[in-house]
């Protein structure tokens, strides 16, 4: 699933001006964008509105996860809402399924994407909570599991990404969060990559936020980012 758009924008903010400031500086031909649980716990659907009316496809990254009917329905209003792509967690076992269902309704339903294993989590944390495995092992599990269950792809770190190429049916979607490009601080992510050697690996999507949203010009940043995997796309 290659895409001639593979650049996510997190709009990682807390009140709705900074985030529609920051959108009027970007281009819906050239990015799509994040809307997660702190910006949406603000501001709500209208938010989400507002950025589709400036021409941008919206991935909602709420990750639900809940009883199954619950997050059925959450997915349903998502879909009814017009967002391009709506996630849930892969460790939800029959939860995928009901998910996948709700949307069956729809003519053109947003991307359903399972989120593996966060990118903020290292072997070492894993343990703690019980995981057996190192973080590569689980995510390729709960992958194998989504594809099982008809989700159309996985939120997983680009270190997993040519292994999930190797061992999934081809055209599941991989966007990966915990991209930097060269030069950026790590910030509180564990696993991360630049976007050229994401998209080398085999990623669809890169989610990027802080280095494009706290530049000085986000659209240059955006650009320079894009010229660095042009030959790639």
């Amino acid at each position: 699933m290659a895409s001639d758009k593979p650049i996510i924008v997190a709009l990682d903010f807390s009140e709705a001006a900074p985030a529609l400031a920051l959108a009027g500086q970007l281009d819906p031909q050239h990015c799509r964008l994040k809307v997660g649980k702190e910006l949406f716990t603000s501001c709500g659907p209208s938010l989400v509105e507002a950025l589709m009316k400036q021409g941008f496809e919206v991935f909602l990254d709420l990750k639900f996860h809940d009883i199954p009917n619950t997050v059925a329905r959450a997915c349903h209003t998502a879909a009814a809402l017009g967002v391009w792509m709506v996630n849930v967690h892969a460790s939800g076992g029959r939860m995928l399924e009901a998910a996948r269902e709700s949307l069956s309704t729809f003519t053109r339903p947003p991307l359903l994407i399972a989120v593996t294993i966060l990118t903020s989590l290292g072997d070492d944390e894993l343990a703690e909570i019980g995981f057996a495995g190192n973080a590569a092992d689980n995510a390729i599990r709960l992958a194998q599991l989504s594809q099982q269950c008809g989700i159309d792809g996985v939120v997983c770190s680009s270190y997993e990404v040519s292994l999930m190429r190797q061992r999934l049916a081809p055209g599941f979607c991989l966007v990966t969060p915990g991209i930097r490009p060269v030069g950026s601080q790590q910030d509180d992510q564990r696993r991360v990559m630049t976007p050229k050697k994401a998209l080398q690996a085999g990623s669809d999507y890169l989610v990027i936020g802080r280095p494009i949203t706290a530049a000085a010009d986000p659209l240059q940043a955006l650009a320079d980012i894009e010229a660095s995997i042009v030959k790639i796309r």
